[in-house]
C-alpha cells in the first residue's frame, strides 16, 4: 500500500506520463523543489526521506551528500558547454563513464582509473561509438584522465552546497595524468615527398593540400572557410592578381588565448589562384566535395579515407621513386604536417619570426588586430618566398628526428 507523504506532488510531463515531484518547506533549509523521476509513489517516497536526511546530515552535521561522479560531470558539461574544445572533454568522460560514472566523487582516487587504463591500453572491444578496437596512447589517456582530475578539481574547490556552504568534496584526490608518453613529432615534407603525396590524392583534397602548404591554415580552419570572410586588398593588385585575404573569426581560429581573436589568413601567389579556381563552386564555403548524387557540401576534416588511402599508396611507391625506405613520419603523414611544411620553408627562407608568427596564426604578444595594406604586402611578399625556395637545409636533422616516431 502506498505510504502519503506530504511534500510529494504528481505531475504530467510534456511526454504525457507522470513523475513524482518534490516541493517542500525545510526548516534552516528552505524550499526543496526537484524530481524524483519515477512515477511510483513509494519511490519517491523513499527518494524523499533519502534527501530529506542528505540535507540533515550537511545542514546539522556537516556531512556532505553522496554524489557520484557522473553527476558531477553532467554538471561540469552544462557549465563549460560555451568553451572551445568541450566536445573533446564530453567525448572523454563518455568513454570513462562505464568504468567512474557509478563511483561516489569522496571513494575515487588514482587507482579508480586502473581499470579503464588497462581497458584502453590493452582493448577486447571498441570504445562507445567506434567500430575498430584501437589502443589508445599514453598521451590521449593522459587527456581523457586529466578531464576526470578537472571535475574533481571543481568539486572540491568550486561547487558548494548553498544552504550548508560545504564543497562538494572535502579534499581533491591526487590524480596521476601524467603518464610518460612521446608526442608525435612534426614531418615537414620535402618537394619530392610533396609530389608523392599529392599525384595520390584527389582532387578536392589536393587542392586543400595544396593551399595548406602555402598558406599554413589550420585543417579546420581550412574546411570551415567561407566567403563572407574574404576580403579584397586593391592596393596589392597586378595584372595578373586581385588579391584578397581571408579574416578568420576569433571562435575558429585557433590562436590559443583566453580572448580569441581574428586571424588574417594572408594568401601568397598559389593560394590565390586555388581560391580563384574554386570561386562559385558553393555560395558559402571555400573548400567543398561533391557526393555520388552530385551534391556539394563542405568538409569537416581533410582526414577522410581518401586522406588515409593516398598515404597508403604513396608510402608504398616511396621506396621505388625515391629510393629510400619511406620513413615513419611519411607513412603516418597528417593534415597538420602540411602547416609544419609551410612553417619550416618559411624558416629556412629566412623570414623573421615575426612575421611567421603573424603567417602562422600563432599566439604573440604583439597586440595587431589590424593590418595595412603595406603590412599586408610584406606579409604576401614572405609567404611568396616558399614557392621560390625548394630546398630546405634542415632536411637531414629533421629526418633524424622523425624517424623515432612510429605511424
Amino acid at each position: 500500500m502506498s505510504r502519503k507523504h506530504r511534500g510529494l506532488i504528481r505531475r504530467k510531463g510534456v511526454d504525457g506520463q507522470f513523475v513524482w515531484h518534490i516541493d517542500k518547506k525545510i526548516k534552516g533549509y528552505g524550499r526543496l523543489c526537484e524530481s524524483c523521476g519515477t512515477d511510483d509513489e513509494d519511490e519517491a517516497s523513499d527518494y524523499l526521506t533519502k534527501r530529506l536526511k542528505e540535507i540533515r546530515d550537511a545542514t546539522v552535521h556537516g556531512l556532505r551528500p553522496k554524489r557520484s561522479f557522473r553527476q558531477c560531470a553532467a554538471r561540469y558539461l552544462n557549465e563549460n558547454s560555451y568553451r572551445r574544445g568541450i566536445s573533446r572533454d564530453r567525448d572523454a568522460l563518455v568513454d570513462m563513464d562505464s568504468f567512474i560514472g557509478d563511483l561516489y566523487i569522496d571513494q575515487m582516487h588514482d587507482g579508480s582509473f586502473e581499470r579503464y587504463r588497462e581497458a584502453r591500453r590493452n582493448p577486447t572491444e571498441p570504445r562507445p561509438g567506434r567500430n575498430k578496437i584501437k589502443p589508445l596512447s599514453n598521451g590521449t589517456l593522459n587527456r581523457h584522465i586529466g578531464v576526470a582530475a578537472r571535475v574533481l578539481h571543481d568539486c572540491a574547490t568550486k561547487w558548494r552546497d548553498e544552504r550548508a556552504n560545504l564543497t562538494w568534496l572535502a579534499q581533491e584526490p591526487w590524480i596521476n595524468a601524467n603518464a610518460p608518453h612521446r608526442k608525435r613529432q612534426p614531418y615537414p615534407l620535402d618537394w619530392d615527398e610533396q609530389q608523392l603525396i599529392f599525384e595520390e590524392l584527389a582532387p578536392h583534397l589536393q587542392r586543400m593540400a595544396l593551399f595548406d602548404v602555402n598558406t599554413g591554415a589550420r585543417d579546420e580552419e581550412m574546411c570551415a572557410l567561407e566567403w563572407a570572410w574574404e576580403q579584397r586588398v586593391p592596393e596589392l593588385d597586378t595584372s595578373a592578381i586581385r588579391r584578397t585575404v581571408f579574416v578568420i573569426p576569433g571562435e575558429v581560429a585557433k590562436n590559443r588565448t583566453e580572448d580569441p581573436q581574428p586571424r588574417l589568413l594572408v594568401l601568397n601567389d598559389a593560394a590565390q589562384s586555388i581560391i580563384d579556381s574554386v570561386r562559385g563552386e558553393h555560395p558559402r564555403y571555400v573548400f567543398t566535395y561533391e557526393d555520388y548524387a552530385g551534391t556539394r557540401d563542405r568538409l569537416y576534416t581533410a582526414r577522410t579515407t581518401g586522406w588515409l588511402a593516398a598515404r597508403r599508396r604513396a608510402a608504398a611507391r616511396y621506396a621505388a621513386e625515391l629510393r629510400r625506405e619511406a620513413p615513419p613520419g611519411f607513412r603516418g603523414l597528417r593534415v597538420h604536417d602540411m602547416r609544419h611544411t609551410f612553417g619550416r620553408r618559411l624558416r629556412a627562407a629566412g623570414v623573421s619570426f615575426e612575421d611567421r608568427q603573424d603567417l602562422l596564426g600563432h599566439k604573440s604578444d604583439r597586440v595587431t588586430t589590424h593590418y595595412s595594406a603595406a603590412e599586408i604586402g610584406n606579409l604576401v611578399e614572405a609567404a611568396n618566398q616558399v614557392i621560390k625556395s625548394r630546398k630546405s637545409p634542415a632536411r637531414t636533422v629533421l629526418r633524424m628526428v622523425s624517424d623515432r616516431v612510429t605511424a
